[in-house]
This record gives C-alpha cells, structure tokens and sequence, in this order.
C-alpha cells in the first residue's frame, strides 16, 4: 500500500541514503516529505501492475524544500505484496544505497527500486 506510513518510511530511508552518498553535490541533503503527487489512479492496483513504477514527489536538498521528481520503481516482491494489498514498506531496501537510490541534481529527479 502506498500510504502514509509507507511515505514517511521512503522519507527516512532517502534521508539514510543522502547521508552515505559519497559525492559533494549532495553533501548535507536531506528529505523533508515524500508525497503522492497524482491523481489517485496513477496508484491503483492496476496501474502499478501494467506500468511497475509510478511517480511521486520528494522535498530534497540543504533546505529539505527543493521538488524532486520521485520515480518508484516495484521489484517483483513489491509487486506482489502490492498487488495483494500488503504492506511494501519492508520492500525498501536498508542498505547499499548505490543499488536501489539515484539522484540527479540537475533534473532534480529522484529513482528509488524497491526490491
């Protein structure tokens, strides 16, 4: 489900990400929200099982208020998690940030995988 609980825990996660990057750019990141931003089709059953991503919007940056793009991609257990109604919050990986967090400051988008 992609809810509150599961916004607030990308939240935090993102922020442990920023915090290990290894790249000045982002020294002293920091997320301040992710939010659903579309309407609310865009996050059905459906839709994430035909698309296996859908977008968001995250508040990144030194400020934690810049918007970034947030695509959240689903791997095959979110996806089924997801498709039975259950709980993906334990699909967003702890560690090895490099393996399932992109950033691009320039675009200001964000690509999450989850597993």
């Amino acid at each position: 489900m992609l809810d509150q609980d599961f916004c607030e825990t990308l939240e935090y996660r993102i922020c442990d990400a920023l915090e290990d990057i290894n790249d000045e750019e982002v020294k002293g990141f920091w997320c301040d929200g992710v939010l659903l931003s579309e309407p609310d089709n865009y996050y059905s059953q459906k839709f994430v099982n035909d698309n296996r991503q859908v977008k968001m919007q995250a508040y990144v940056g030194k400020d934690g208020q810049t918007v970034y793009s947030l695509t959240l991609k689903f791997g095959t257990k979110a996806l089924s998690r997801f498709a039975r109604s259950l709980d993906i919050v334990e699909c967003i990986p702890q560690t090895n940030f490099e393996t399932w967090f992109k950033i691009d400051t320039s675009k200001k988008e964000i690509e999450v995988q989850l597993d």
